[in-house]
């Protein structure tokens, strides 16, 4: 098992699902779900599981729940 720690950033609202990496080396996830009782947490995950090609479970906000900015913890075999 291999574990990464990103940084990524969130932008709720979004016209369309997307995941992709800055030049800089920052992720930028963009959600069609609106922040509100977890909803754009829970597509950030799917989304993450989906890229990295691994299970939902394997993928956890370590901190930044609420926020924009958020540490996720992704584990990938």
């Amino acid at each position: 098992m291999e574990t990464r720690v990103i940084q990524v950033k969130v932008k709720p609202n979004s016209r369309v699902s997307s995941f992709e990496q800055a030049e800089d080396g920052t992720w930028l996830a963009k959600l069609k779900s609106p922040p509100v009782d977890g909803k754009a947490n829970e597509e950030l995950i799917a989304l993450l599981a989906k890229h990295f090609e691994c299970r939902k479970v394997d993928v956890s906000i370590k901190s930044g729940a609420s926020g924009r900015m958020k540490l996720v913890r992704i584990e990938t075999e």
